[in-house]
């Protein structure tokens, strides 16, 4: 869920002069850096992060003036803004600074990764120097051509804003207006400041409220969805609710929750959406997937007659392969801006509003527990596996047993691309636990630095994450980053010899990795001074190797889990055939 900013605005402004009743001295002098520090300190930032190169070292020196923001380095610019997007899932928003051109460009991939699962990521880039824009000169960093706006007019297909400063009476203005469409939309943004403007003198910060004035609906168009979805759900005798992965986006799960008790019905989630909606819950009746849904969930989804699918993410992966979706006439598609009603659409229209005000307007109808009625009746109970014997080869089934354990309410499980995916979807978690998944942008490798990030910006939880060998090898480098800030995340790292989930799709020599020794890594990572464990881990060494980890606060503890290549859950099997016949589509002419 994106949390709600928190600034006490009593303190030194990031120059150190006294402050006024607004956190500012009227007399403060402020460079276009510090103005930014200050700026992202209001908007709850306790962290940023950056990796440095000559066309920002300024900037990164003027951020560093704000001693209440932590600047965090990271060990390549990918990795920089994967650990913002994941800083971004637990704090609410997030920033990186990354340098002109070789930095920018790799950390876009990331960017790319916010603005697909919707979280506002602030990227700062430096650039070159205002004097020679415009010029003949050739510079460094660059394409070697002399148009220097290439990087900016990426920038704008990958964020809901984009901005370049070129004069430093303009920044305050810029850097506002990036951060208030961050917000407004829960998408990434962009911002660009010449290395030589960073120290430039611009106006002071106002306050933060100016900064998170959220749009409202329009009255009339709210009322006639809410009027809409209450008639089409009165009318319902099968309906359902369904949790989608924009819910957590859009802060949305409360009022979903009130909505869910105000009409009574089932209530399932997307793959996305997982602890959205408490798993504890009586009305909770599981994942949905299509054909490698939660048991009996799938058969309720197909077969009600109104499904309220609130901030839903329909994709060739979530419909396994197109086989699987909520027909348009009986669903209520609720986007982060408007309302699909029966395939009406109500624009202006936004998701935490309609949900709150349809909960209010929501009755129970006799028929709406029907489907609730047949899930209980119905209902397959899961048997926990059989505990292994210790002194067999590790098994995936027996590795998840152990690793259900270890999640308790105050836990975050994260898992990466692949039957890591099937394997968090068959966890059960209690109330409280959260689940954190990138499934509409799907790289492989985003969970290592994300799991960094997010733990800095919950450092009272337990990070437990869960990561294939082929996807840890593209952005390992970022564990040795949790060993220098000590923080206990716990990885079980899944070795069966290569990219599974693309095995299961089409397979080939392309699916191998090299092996590494994954545990012995952890020596390389620590060097002199580091604190973090590796553990290896092929049958009863696993209990013990958890025990450890559990026990270790001074940093991350990795458990190479080695399994079988074709160990895999029958639900990846499912879903890669699935998906694989919809890439295999023969084309047709319109």
């Amino acid at each position: 869920m994106i949390a709600t900013p928190q600034l006490t605005t009593n303190q030194p402004t990031a120059q150190g002069h006294s402050p006024t009743a607004n956190g500012h001295s009227l007399f403060s002098t402020f460079t276009i850096g510090s103005y930014l520090a200050t700026r992202l300190e209001q908007i709850g930032l306790k962290h940023h992060f950056a990796v440095a190169g000559d066309y920002n070292l300024v900037l990164l020196d003027q951020l560093l003036l704000n001693e209440r923001v932590s600047q965090i380095y990271c060990c390549n610019e990918l990795n920089c803004g994967f650990a913002a997007e994941g800083y971004a899932r637990e704090n609410g928003a997030a920033a990186c600074v990354v340098t002109y051109s070789v930095g920018a460009l790799s950390a876009f991939n990331a960017l790319a990764s916010a603005y697909a699962e919707s979280l506002p990521v602030i990227l700062i880039s430096g650039s070159p120097n205002t004097n020679d824009l415009g010029t003949d000169h050739l510079l460094h960093h660059t394409l070697g051509t002399l148009n220097f706006r290439y990087q900016f007019e990426m920038a704008r297909h990958i964020t809901c804003e984009a901005v370049a400063i070129t004069h430093a009476e303009e920044a305050p203005w810029l850097i506002d207006k990036a951060i208030r469409a961050a917000f407004r939309n829960r998408k990434p943004v962009y911002i660009e400041i010449p290395c030589n403007l960073s120290g430039a003198l611009c106006a002071p910060p106002g306050p933060r409220a100016e900064l998170l004035d959220l749009p409202e609906s329009d009255p009339a168009s709210l009322a006639a969805a809410v009027d809409a979805a209450s008639a089409f759900l009165r009318k319902a005798v099968r309906p359902i609710l369904l949790a989608g992965p924009r819910l957590r986006s859009y802060g949305g799960e409360k009022a979903f929750r009130d909505l869910a008790e105000a009409v009574g019905c089932a209530v399932a989630v997307m793959s996305g959406a997982k602890s959205v909606f408490p798993e504890q819950h009586s009305q909770f009746i599981g994942l949905y997937l299509g054909s490698v849904s939660s048991p009996g969930c799938n058969e309720l989804v197909e077969s009600a007659d109104a499904v309220l699918a609130a901030g839903p993410i329909f994709n060739d992966y979530t419909t396994v392969g197109w086989s699987s979706q909520p027909s348009a006439n009986k669903t209520i598609h609720v986007d982060p801006d408007r309302v699909h009603v029966a395939g009406v659409t109500y624009n202006d229209v936004f998701l935490n509003e309609f949900l709150a005000a349809l909960a209010e307007a929501a009755k129970k109808n006799p028929t709406n527990s029907t489907t609730l009625t047949e899930f209980r009746r119905t209902r397959v109970e899961t048997i926990q596996p059989p505990i292994a014997d210790a002194d067999t080869p590790l098994t995936r089934l027996e590795m998840c047993r152990q690793i259900q354990a270890v999640i308790d309410p105050n836990t975050t499980l994260i898992v990466e691309t692949g039957d890591s995916w099937f394997n968090g979807f068959n966890m059960a978690l209690p109330s409280g636990a959260k689940f954190e998944i990138e499934m509409q942008y799907g790289h492989i490798g985003w969970s290592v630095p994300a799991t960094f990030g997010y733990a800095l910006a919950a450092p009272d939880r337990r990070i437990v994450l869960m990561v294939g060998d082929g996807s840890f090898q593209l952005t390992a480098q970022e564990v040795c980053q949790m060993v220098r800030h000590k923080l206990p995340v716990v990885i079980f790292l899944v070795n069966n010899s290569g990219y599974t989930i693309e095995v299961e799709i089409h397979d080939g020599p392309y699916n191998n990795v090299k092996n590494w020794d994954y545990a012995g890594i952890m020596n390389v990572f620590n060097s002199t001074d580091g604190e973090g464990q590796g553990f290896r881990a092929t049958g009863k060494e696993l209990a013990v190797a958890i025990g450890e980890a559990l026990a270790h606060k001074t940093g991350p503890t990795l458990i190479e889990c080695t399994i079988d290549r074709d160990d895999c859950t029958k639900e990846l099997m499912e879903w890669g055939s699935r998906v694989a016949a919809a890439n295999g589509r023969p084309p047709q002419r319109g």
